[in-house]
């Protein structure tokens, strides 16, 4: 769960910008039918089963257009929930929830889609040491939802950012020149606590790899068979990542090989949303 200090400090600016987005100067409908304030409640229900995200940012969706919102829920994230269940009621400002409420559901459906697939995906894997990863193929300004996300259906975050650790794809060692130079670049350059990742396409590649002393090893789009003979080369001297064309259906086999790490950009570019509705709004005394 995202607690208060990490909300202002991390995603109130998010939040308030896609606001913006969806209001340039004025909710005009809102302004309509109610040009006076006044204190009403609206039901928040879930019209698909699935795996609950997001709770925290929908409810800081309405706080940021009305101090005195909040949120009534017996749920959290990570609960399992059920098509057509009540999850809980809105208060505030009638204005306030109608201007707010397709931002909110926004947020709210598309990390409970993401932590719905990865769930899904994570259950492939039980009973393997194979740690299911995501990538940074996200949304625009959407990475830190996405990402929390992914760990509430139960993945692991690979890095967050370009600065949050040293991964050496396949451009990077064009522009370095060979697999061993860009190794060697890289732990002159970065510090020493930072672990070296470097990907490889070939069995040829692995081995250079394995000579320059990466700590982990991306097996890029190499099939199965491939895969198993790169990992009996490595042999545990590094830390072995599977990436390129993992789908659910493969993940079973992928854990057989015994890699360490599967890394899956569909998590968060190809999760479906998990749909929600905000409905029976009424004004309170």
């Amino acid at each position: 769960m995202l607690n208060g200090v990490t909300m202002k400090v991390n995603v109130d600016d998010y939040i308030i910008n896609t606001l913006k987005e969806d209001i340039t100067s004025e909710d005009v409908s809102t302004n309509a039918v109610m040009p006076e304030d006044r204190k009403g409640r609206a039901e928040l229900i879930c019209k698909q089963s699935g795996i609950l995200c997001g709770l925290d940012v929908f409810t800081r969706t309405f706080k940021l257009l009305d101090e005195s919102s909040y949120f009534e829920t017996d749920y959290k994230d990570g609960d399992r929930i059920e098509k057509g269940t009540l999850i809980g009621v809105v208060y505030g400002d009638i204005k306030a929830l109608l201007s707010g409420e397709r931002t909110a559901l926004n947020y709210l459906q598309r990390m409970s889609g993401i932590a719905t697939m990865t769930s899904e995906y994570s259950k492939e894997l039980e009973g393997y040491k194979t740690v299911l990863l995501d990538t940074r193929k996200t949304t625009p300004n959407m990475r830190p939802f996405e990402k929390h996300a992914v760990k509430v259906g139960g993945g692991t975050n690979h890095r967050y950012n370009l600065s949050d650790g040293v991964l050496l794809k396949d451009n990077h060692i064009g522009a370095a020149g060979s697999i061993t130079n860009a190794i060697k670049m890289a732990k002159a350059y970065a510090p020493f606590v930072r672990k070296i990742e470097i990907e490889t396409e070939t069995l040829e590649q692995v081995q250079e790899a394995i000579d320059a002393g990466a700590d982990i090893i991306m097996l890029d789009n190499m099939d199965n068979e491939t895969m198993a003979k790169a990992v009996e080369m490595i042999g545990g001297r590094a830390e072995t990542e599977c990436s390129g064309n993992v789908t659910k259906e493969r993940l079973k086999e992928i854990a057989e090989i015994g890699v360490d790490f599967v890394s899956c950009g569909a998590l968060t570019h190809s999760a479906p949303i998990l749909d929600f509705s905000l409905k029976n709004l009424k004004p309170i005394e």
